[in-house]
């Protein structure tokens, strides 16, 4: 696992219950490693975004995680809204996610994730200033 150099971060994953813990720093790890692969993407810098764990790399745009006590069977991974992310996801995979409007993705805290179309997701989201002007952003 990744270490934490923001001790905020590290809180607020202490602060999530056992079950959604595991799955966020699931999410958190998976996030790294595609960063981690491929080179162009460059450090990321792990912080806080209105109070939710984000992910920012100089080349591409903002990934959050969270999870809400509003909604205790539901995990989020948030995408900028502004661009053309969730859009795009929804053209290349459909029915293999559930979406929030054009900001997020949902998962069930019980459900398998479809790993190789998350993974592809954020490779999406942290090369976006890269590939933004490309029909389906490359895909």
């Amino acid at each position: 696992m990744h270490k934490f150099t923001d001790r905020a971060v590290a809180e607020v994953f202490e602060s999530y219950p056992p079950a959604v813990r595991k799955k966020l720093l699931y999410f958190r790890t998976l996030i790294y490693e595609v960063a981690a692969k491929n080179t162009k993407i460059g450090e990321l810098e792990e912080c806080l975004k209105w109070g939710e764990p984000a992910y920012i790399a100089k080349s591409g745009s903002t990934v959050r995680i969270n999870w809400k006590p509003s909604s205790p069977e539901q995990l989020f991974i948030y995408f900028n809204c502004k661009t053309r992310l969730v859009e795009t996801f929804k053209e290349i995979y459909g029915n293999s996610f559930c979406y929030q409007s054009n900001r997020a993705l949902v998962f069930n805290v019980r459900d398998k994730i479809p790993l190789a179309a998350l993974k592809h997701c954020i490779l999406l989201s942290l090369n976006y200033h890269r590939i933004k002007h490309l029909s389906l952003l490359g895909a």
